[in-house]
């Protein structure tokens, strides 16, 4: 039986609730889940790989008609035997470098992924923390980027209603729970 999800913060935001969970996003009953990618979008380590596992064969099928994805961008599926009705495949970036472009292309994949929701009509979506695992770009950077892009993005969509931020850690909750108190203050 898989272990329950543990909710660090729950606020309203206008019409949308933002979560942050510590849990395994494979186990979320939500309308698409984020997968932490690679360009390829065959699978991988990670969340990348959990998602393909517990999704199935089905899902990598679906994935080699699409040919890959860019840096900073994202593609949907189905989501097969996941809970959630789809998965939302965006591709982060590697840290180091041009830490501008980064940022620029790490809140593309966030800011593609409500894009995507919103024109499907779906009301939920549960993000990883993208790019934060062996890409090694900084969790509370990539947590402050995550929660300013969903939240900009929330104010022109029209369906979503709900969003998680699903942590694998205590350590990545935080960071995201100090990045949404953040963004409360400076409303």
């Amino acid at each position: 039986m898989a272990k329950q999800p543990e909710t660090r913060l729950s606020r309203k935001l206008g019409d949308a609730i933002l979560e942050v969970l510590v849990a395994d996003i494979t186990t979320l009953d939500v309308d698409a889940i984020v997968n932490a990618a690679n360009k390829t979008l065959l699978g991988g380590g990670g969340v990348d790989g959990a998602i393909h596992r517990a999704a199935g064969r089905e899902l990598l099928a679906e994935c080699e008609t699409l040919g890959g994805c860019e840096t900073g961008s994202a593609e949907m599926t189905r989501g097969y035997r996941l809970p959630a009705k789809h998965v939302i495949h965006a591709v982060g970036p590697v840290w180091g470098g041009d830490k501008d472009e980064k940022d620029r292309l790490l809140a593309g994949c966030y800011a593609t992924a409500m894009r995507l929701a919103d024109e499907a009509g779906l009301k939920s979506i549960a993000f990883s923390s993208i790019s934060t695992g062996i890409y090694g770009f900084p969790a509370a950077r990539a947590a402050r980027i995550a929660v300013a892009t969903t939240l900009d993005a929330l104010k022109t969509a029209t369906s979503v209603e709900r969003i998680v931020f699903c942590c694998f850690s205590e350590d990545g909750a935080r960071h995201h729970v100090d990045a949404i108190e953040a963004q409360g203050q400076d409303a």
